[in-house]
């Protein structure tokens, strides 16, 4: 009987054992593959989101700015016909 339980217990230290290794090799490819992400999109030179909405908001105020010149032109073209 004390055999069996050797037995056991050392089967049941080697599974938590390679339990601990898998774990630690899943957190070590995780890091690896994030990492490896990271400078993958840091050579696209992708723009944040606020970079993004920052542009987007000068755009559209430039876009108001020219049709209120547009529609000035126009009634200076008009005024003088």
């Amino acid at each position: 009987m004390q055999t069996r339980n050797k037995v056991l217990d050392d089967i049941s230290q080697l599974m938590t054992n390679a339990m601990g290794v898998a774990q630690g090799a899943k957190t070590e490819a995780e890091t690896a593959m994030k990492s490896l992400m990271d400078r993958w999109l840091a050579d696209r030179d992708f723009v944040t989101r606020e970079e993004f909405d920052a542009v987007r908001a000068m755009a559209q105020k430039a876009r108001e700015e020219n049709n209120a010149l547009k529609a000035r032109l126009d009634a200076m073209d008009a005024a003088s016909k």
